[in-house]
């Protein structure tokens, strides 16, 4: 574990935090925040770790705008994005009320606290149910659900999910935290509290290098080998690259068995969620939160 890299990754991530907030109005482009999102870990000499996830009300996770996006930000909107520093992760989320709705606010305030009162009792060898029961109880003291069936998750060097899952609920399993990275993230709804799958995403992830015979869908792995690893990227980020030519090439690498295409995560009820998530460093006697 780089502790040094993972630590300047989060202070990227903060300073973005910072740097994107008071951008963030209704009617604002998805496209223009993302871009601006990611523009911006560049600028401060990090890597994005994946696509901006950009989720308004229902929308939960996995939806990043495509090159061609023309959604305007309303409602209650979730922000989350990833640095990294050689493969090294920080991963962040927050949520975001743009409708001026008492009700946003309380699920914001709701996913908020529960990731802060997770932190609070994390340490190493703490059993993963635990801090479940903690986020669940207290979102459901808002009068709110947590998201059974998503869940934190460990980190390790260019693996965004790796390992040990954090449960928003409790799971009854004893799986304990050794040292290392983890992103807490709860989701509060006011839906029944799961998720389902929705449309393709456009974000994918490398499962396999072998070879295709498309030209354009060779240089477009090859440059995705290079360039992402084993970290999600997205179409868009490759019609930046190649024009829209890319999206041939993706289609092909698809059906070649190359690429893992993420589908949206949407509430099952159709639900407004808000998210927030941190990460942190378990080490012996010590938590640092990254983000924070």
């Amino acid at each position: 574990m780089n502790k040094e890299k993972i630590t300047k990754a989060g202070e990227i991530a903060k300073q973005v935090k910072e740097y994107i907030k008071p951008l963030i109005v209704k009617d604002t482009p998805l496209l223009e925040i993302a871009e601006k999102i990611e523009n911006k870990i560049i600028e401060l000499r990090g890597n994005p770790a994946f696509p901006t996830n950009l989720g308004i009300n229902e929308i939960v996770a996995h939806y990043t705008p495509s090159h061609d996006d023309k959604t305007l930000a309303h409602g209650l909107l979730k922000i989350d994005f990833g640095v990294h520093i050689d493969g090294w992760i920080a991963d962040t989320a927050f949520s975001i009320d743009l409708e001026n709705s008492e009700e946003n606010k309380k699920l914001i305030e709701a996913s908020e606290k529960s990731l802060e009162n997770a932190i609070k009792i994390v340490k190493e060898k703490i059993v993963a149910s635990e801090i479940g029961k903690v986020v669940q109880e207290t979102i459901e003291s808002y009068g709110f659900s947590s998201i059974i069936n998503l869940s934190g998750h460990e980190m390790k060097q260019h693996e965004l999910h790796a390992g040990i899952t954090i449960p928003n609920f409790d799971d009854k399993k004893n799986v304990q935290l050794d040292k290392g990275v983890y992103a807490i993230e709860p989701f509060a709804t006011t839906g029944g509290g799961r998720v389902r799958d929705g449309k393709p995403s456009g974000i994918y992830i490398l499962i396999d290098s072998k070879n295709v015979r498309s030209p354009i869908a060779r240089e477009v792995l090859q440059y995705i080998t290079e360039e992402y690893q084993t970290l999600p990227f997205c179409s868009r980020w490759l019609v930046n690259k190649f024009g829209t030519r890319a999206l041939l090439g993706l289609n092909q690498l698809q059906t070649n068995g190359n690429l893992h295409h993420f589908e949206q995560l949407i509430e099952s009820s159709g639900a407004k969620v808000s998210q927030a998530e941190h990460t942190i460093i378990i080490e012996k006697g010590s938590v640092t939160v990254t983000t924070r």
